[in-house]
């Protein structure tokens, strides 16, 4: 057993599998459902947005309330190679997969649950006598959401990798850029902290107040 739980893929690989059979065995077995019905895969997808939502956020809420707090309480001589080299770019790797998986699945959610456009537009897309408030609740979740992945894949990890010179493409950049493009990344990852919270309150009220 300590050979199994010492290997993280095997960790990782096994639960997701344990997870599918559960699913398929409590929606087919049990509810009835088929592979061909909108409920399992609603289903399949929620979960599969919940998992990849704590590994974006998990590492967004990490980055902002443990890793950038306590860096400065870091000797500069150990702080580059552990945490600029090893630590940073896996944290970074999941981090911004995460925010892929989060959307993707998301977005299939909308269209499986027929409200993609309606929501989108913010309930514009719906009768303008009557605009669903589910929609524009959820809409909003949304739309904050694809801020914070842009940020993350177009502003926060671009920055990242020349303020830790990942993959060894910015070794020519000076401390000031470094210390710049550091800054500018710390900024919107402190923005999408502060986006999260009532994006939360969106995803989970939606399907709860309405």
């Amino acid at each position: 057993m300590a050979a199994f739980l010492t290997n993280i893929r095997y960790v990782a690989w096994t639960a997701l599998a344990v997870a599918v059979v559960f699913l398929i065995y409590f929606a087919m077995g049990v509810a009835g459902y088929s592979f061909g019905d909108s409920a399992f895969w609603e289903s399949a997808l929620r979960w599969g947005h919940v998992l990849s939502g704590i590994m974006w956020i998990g590492h967004l809420y990490y980055f902002n309330f443990t890793q950038i707090p306590n860096m400065p309480k870091i000797p500069e001589e150990h702080r580059g190679p552990a945490i600029g080299k090893v630590i940073a770019p896996a944290a970074l790797y999941w981090f911004r997969w995460g925010a892929m998986l989060t959307l993707i699945t998301g977005l299939l959610l909308a269209i499986n649950q027929g409200y993609l456009v309606q929501a989108l537009t913010l309930g514009a897309a719906d009768d303008p006598a009557f605009a669903v408030p589910k929609h524009i609740f959820i809409g909003v979740g949304m739309w904050l959401a694809i801020v914070m992945w842009f940020n993350v894949w177009f502003i926060i990890w671009p920055n990242q990798q020349k303020a830790l010179n990942i993959g060894d493409r910015y070794a020519s950049l000076d401390a000031a850029q470094k210390a710049a493009a550091g800054k500018t990344a710390m900024l919107f990852s402190r923005t999408n902290t502060f986006l999260s919270v009532p994006m939360l309150v969106a995803m989970t009220g939606a399907s709860t107040l309405f």
